[in-house]
């Protein structure tokens, strides 16, 4: 993570709720909102002023480029922007649409989410340091989905994957479930290798691998 506070931009299309976002990205002191704008091209337009560090982007812009589309061309000029796309609506599946190389760095947050700030700001930072962080609503959402891909998993491993998966920290995971960070290491490790990620090569991403797994194996747009 830079020292420096990260610099924001924020795209979205309806008035209230970008002010909204803004007067709630105030509240973080470890960021700095540099400018906020309606739509895509704009944001686009002034990517090089701006210098963002993380894009919060809504996903349903009302004309011109999606938030997808916006995050892929800001993406063109800064191959290392964070991007956190907003939804009034639980289809986190559209990141596993991206190209899994470019997936890095993306998030997903429901819109009734940024009113915590907490959850806002694990959403930012994690898509900052390369990172998928999905809405705790979603992980919440998915515990009695059926699944395959994470029947090996035992019940903390799960519990680690499920924070994992909102963008905690080892030491935040380990503070949440009264663990020490060694004991969180080693369930990671567990974690993977029942995954099948690799977790030691340096070009790998083993959070963001295990982040995607979890969305894999729930199916939030299941009936």
């Amino acid at each position: 993570m830079n020292n420096h506070p990260l610099r924001v931009i924020v795209v979205e299309d309806e008035n209230l709720f970008r002010d909204l976002l803004v007067i709630s990205l105030q509240q973080i002191p470890s960021l700095t909102v540099v400018a906020a704008y309606k739509d895509g091209a704009s944001a686009f337009n002034n990517q090089q002023r701006d210098q963002p560090d993380v894009a919060l982007l809504d996903i349903h812009l009302g004309s011109g480029w999606t938030g997808i589309e916006t995050g892929l061309q800001l993406r063109e000029i800064n191959p290392h922007l964070g991007i956190v796309l907003l939804s009034n609506y639980a289809r986190p599946e559209v990141l596993a649409s991206l190209p899994e190389s470019s997936l890095p760095g993306w998030s997903y947050l429901l819109k009734r989410s940024v009113r915590d700030v907490a959850t806002l700001a694990r959403a930012i930072e994690g898509a900052a340091s390369n990172l998928v962080v999905l809405d705790p609503e979603l992980v919440k959402q998915s515990q009695n989905r059926p699944s395959r891909i994470l029947d090996d998993l035992t019940p903390r491993q799960l519990q680690i994957l499920e924070l994992v998966a909102q963008g905690y920290t080892n030491a935040a995971i380990a503070k949440t479930l009264f663990l020490s960070e060694k004991s969180v290491e080693n369930h990671l490790t567990a974690i993977y290798a029942a995954l099948n990620i690799e977790s030691l090569s340096p070009d790998q991403h083993p959070r963001v691998k295990a982040a995607l797994a979890f969305l894999a194996g729930h199916r939030l747009d299941a009936p």
